[in-house]
């Protein structure tokens, strides 16, 4: 029954999101259950530098998984024969993978499956099952996006996401420090939640976002740091499009991890749990120790670009 009177609740916001067509979901890893059971999944490779929610996923559900490497562009070095029921999960890494190539892996493998966390503002490849993350890219507690022409064919509820907005709210008055280990919790909390429908409150959330802004901000952070920093990396990338991270690849990385720390500057390991899948010299085990993703987000100018760049050649020099 509607409510009339009382106190205020939060704006109920107007706009599009920006991917208005697809399946909306509460999380990344239930993009991949719902796939799963809407094509029937038995079989199914995945590159083993990879986020363990994805490996825990298909681990609830009587998938057969097998994995492969990567080459020194991302992309995958499958061998050995696939069976026509075999899915392959492709990553799309920073978001460095164009449509042409997405469109040649769907030629060549048949049936795959894209993860596009790293690149929310490439649009899908009409045809090839393809997810987003939302927590990624914007402050939000959940929230995923999935194109595919297959139906789940089961009731789902809808999820509700206020128990899970506090690290957010918090961190918006005060710092990432005060926050930091709630934020781990609310990750955890991914590995149990059940497949649902987006909440009402990320649906809210999403809508108001000026995209275009977003998308050219992180362009042209990412433009800076490349400009900056290209001489050094050791990773020969090109400008995608709204990235995700500029992925700074040197080598002690992990020393020059910690002296950023001292200066407020954050930068994850991106999947270090595939360590222990990886021989030492593997190209993947290169890129989890190696690879620093620098922020380039909307939260961002070109100035803090210009100041991130000056403290990664001081610690550097």
């Amino acid at each position: 029954m509607k409510e009339y009177g009382g106190y205020i609740e939060f704006e109920h916001f107007s706009g599009s999101e920006y991917h208005p067509e697809a399946v909306a979901l509460n999380c990344g890893r239930n993009c991949l259950a719902y796939l799963i059971v809407s094509r029937n999944i038995k079989k199914i490779s995945l590159p083993y530098f990879l986020c363990s929610s994805v490996r825990e996923t298909c681990e609830k559900y009587p998938v057969e998984v097998s994995f492969y490497h990567l080459d020194k562009c991302f992309r995958p070095v499958l061998s050995g024969e696939r069976t026509d029921d075999q899915y392959i999960y492709i990553v799309n890494y920073y978001g460095l993978l164009t449509k042409q190539d997405i469109l040649l892996f769907k030629e060549k493998y048949g049936n795959i499956i894209v993860d596009n966390s790293h690149a929310f503002f490439q649009k899908a490849v009409p045809g090839v099952d393809t997810h987003y993350n939302c927590r990624k890219y914007f402050g939000v507690a959940d929230g995923a996006y999935l194109y595919t022409d297959s139906e789940y064919r089961g009731n789902l509820e809808t999820d509700i996401s206020y128990p899970r907005m506090n690290y957010l709210l918090g961190r918006f008055e005060k710092g990432a420090n005060a926050f930091y280990e709630e934020y781990v919790s609310n990750n955890k909390i991914f590995r149990e939640e059940p497949l649902k429908w987006m909440s009402a409150l990320t649906h809210n959330l999403l809508r108001p976002i000026d995209y275009d802004k977003v998308k050219v901000t992180r362009e042209e952070n990412f433009k800076t740091l490349q400009k900056g920093l290209a001489d050094s990396n050791l990773l020969d990338i090109q400008i995608p499009e709204g990235p995700y991270a500029y992925p700074y690849m040197i080598q002690d990385a992990e020393c020059v991890r910690k002296e950023l720390i001292k200066r407020n500057i954050y930068i994850p390991v991106l999947w270090p749990d595939a360590l222990q899948y990886l021989e030492n010299d593997a190209i993947e085990s290169g890129y989890i120790r190696n690879i620093l993703p620098l922020p380039v987000d909307q939260r961002y100018t070109s100035k803090d670009m210009e100041d991130i760049i000056a403290a990664i050649k001081d610690i550097t020099k």
